[in-house]
């Protein structure tokens, strides 16, 4: 069952006092216990009211009230989404928690309704599909496609490559030697028993992911990696760097989208478009 957790707002919360550094920590490690017993799936801590506006409908008409509002008691200072077995868990897990506020404090659980408890209005199901198809959306809206590099045996040397050209930082690195689990037998190529069985590393915002791959067989075709930088003699180096042992495949030069925009492929085979970005005009 899902539950809304709600810190209730008492006045030091009203008033915007920000809790002690003791505090902080001992908030932080119940969070820590909750996300690693996989109970917690969001959590926020409000702002007071007198930061917020409340919307009263009556009818067609809608009111907009500014805050502070008075009745400090029925506030909300915070709240967390919980998904647990059973509102006693619940209940166990708020009793240890730390107290949320420098003063005497509640803590209200609320479980969640679930498309089941609506089954008398929705007979068919028509508006329980409905849910499950906005459920997806917002799945997908927060969903992510990172790029993944294979370079046939030579994983290492592109990532020092990269740090070196571009001021990549390599996160993590792991070899096939390190895998937990045992490759399917004559799935790895011989010889390849110390490469790079999985890495990531980020460039600028973005991160991006990389392997040797299982073979020295590998092919780099339609797609390139976009770089944007916004400094014009930035973006030349850049580029000179990406280029070493590479092949230039349409020099830097102004375009009507870009002050500066060329495009390369290094030494590895990956195929480069440097840019610096055009004015939004």
């Amino acid at each position: 069952m899902k539950v809304a957790v709600f810190v209730k707002a008492t006045k030091s919360s009203e008033a915007g006092q920000m809790p002690d550094e003791k505090l902080l920590a001992d908030m932080g490690k119940f969070n820590e216990e909750l996300v690693q017993a996989g109970i917690m799936k969001a959590g926020e801590g409000l702002k007071p009211s007198s930061e917020g506006v409340r919307v009263r409908f009556s009818g067609t008409d809608r009111t907009v009230t500014d805050g502070p509002f008075a009745e400090t008691k029925e506030l909300v200072a915070g709240f967390w989404l919980w998904e647990v077995s059973s509102m006693q868990e619940a209940i166990d897990w708020v009793k240890r928690c730390p107290n949320p506020m420098i003063e005497e404090s509640d803590i209200e659980i609320r479980p969640l309704y679930e498309m089941e408890d609506f089954a008398e209005s929705d007979p068919t199901g028509q508006i329980g599909d409905q849910e499950d198809d906005l459920r997806e959306q917002i799945t997908m809206l927060q969903s992510q496609v990172q790029p993944y590099l294979f370079y046939g045996g030579r994983c290492e040397e592109a990532l020092a490559f990269y740090e070196q050209a571009i001021g990549a930082t390599v996160l993590m690195k792991m070899r096939f030697s390190d895998s937990p689990d045992p490759l399917p037998e004559g799935m790895l190529e011989s010889g390849f028993e110390e490469k790079v069985m999985h890495a990531s590393f980020r460039v600028g915002k973005m991160t991006l992911m990389a392997s040797d791959g299982c073979g020295e067989a590998t092919a780099h075709q339609g797609f390139r990696l976009a770089l944007s930088v916004e400094n014009e003699s930035v973006c030349d180096r850049v580029f000179t760097a990406l280029a070493e042992g590479g092949n230039v495949d349409m020099p830097l030069d102004e375009t009507f989208w870009s002050p500066r925009f060329g495009m390369l492929t290094d030494k590895f085979g990956i195929g480069w478009m440097v840019m610096v970005p055009g004015s939004e005009s």
